[in-house]
């Protein structure tokens, strides 16, 4: 199997489990936030479904500015879900057209015109998306918690079900 193929399976196989995450969001907490310095439900729970699509786009290209990331706030979990469909269709077809050698390829991320950081594609769809996808998917169910919704299995069961 190729990297491309194996980078795909882990994107679907883990939309799942982001699903269900997401699919628990109570709508009546979306404003709700656990510290006046965290995001709220709403936009956390946005900026998780949308980071697929928005980074596997700002990796396409060799190099890029580090973005400002605006974090409005969802109205509805319908919202949500639907803008991680949108998402990841947005990042399957781009890591889709990649090939092994774009891989390899060195991206850069820069601030100001300065380079920042400087390495293989590849590591960057690992750490900038897919494990920055993870750490918010993470933090949400921390949310979940505090607000006593039943926290779903992710790897295996948890202690809710």
């Amino acid at each position: 199997m190729s990297t491309i193929q194996d980078l795909l399976e882990e994107l679907r196989r883990e939309t799942l489990s982001t699903r269900r995450v997401l699919e628990r969001i109570p709508e009546a907490s979306l404003t709700w936030r656990p510290h006046a310095k965290s995001m709220s439900l709403g936009q956390l729970a946005l900026h998780t479904a949308s980071l697929p699509g928005m980074l596997s786009v700002l990796l396409h290209a060799p190099a890029q500015e580090v973005p400002t990331v605006p974090l409005p706030e969802a109205v509805s979990v319908s919202e949500i879900l639907t803008m991680l469909e949108q998402q990841v269709a947005a990042a399957e077809e781009i890591v889709s057209s990649w090939d092994e050698e774009s891989l390899r390829e060195t991206f850069r991320w820069t601030l100001q015109g300065a380079v920042l950081i400087e390495t293989p594609r590849f590591e960057q769809v690992r750490s900038v998306l897919l494990n920055h996808w993870y750490h918010h998917r993470g933090q949400l169910t921390v949310y979940l918690r505090l607000l006593d919704v039943p926290v779903p299995g992710i790897y295996g069961p948890s202690a809710d079900e």
